[in-house]
């Protein structure tokens, strides 16, 4: 059981794919257009993540993400 949830992602694939553009400087409006979802999705998702993290902004969650291996510098 232990070993499933290590296994297991904290994040969305939707989730990882908007801090996954997020590290790469791109604006809330960029990363709507280029996944095809409402500017409100994509602040709803950073949102549900900052939650999830406990932590107060978008910038702390992508240190916080990059700390747990859930996102990676390219």
């Amino acid at each position: 059981m232990i070993e499933d949830s290590k296994n297991r992602s904290l994040l969305t694939a939707r989730e990882r794919e908007i801090f996954n553009l997020l590290v790469e400087d791109q604006t809330t409006k960029d990363i709507a257009g280029r996944l095809g979802i409402s500017e409100k999705t994509v602040r709803n998702h950073i949102s549900n993540t900052i939650q999830k993290l406990g932590v107060s902004g978008r910038a702390q969650a992508v240190i916080e993400l990059l700390r747990l291996g859930e996102l990676q510098l390219r």
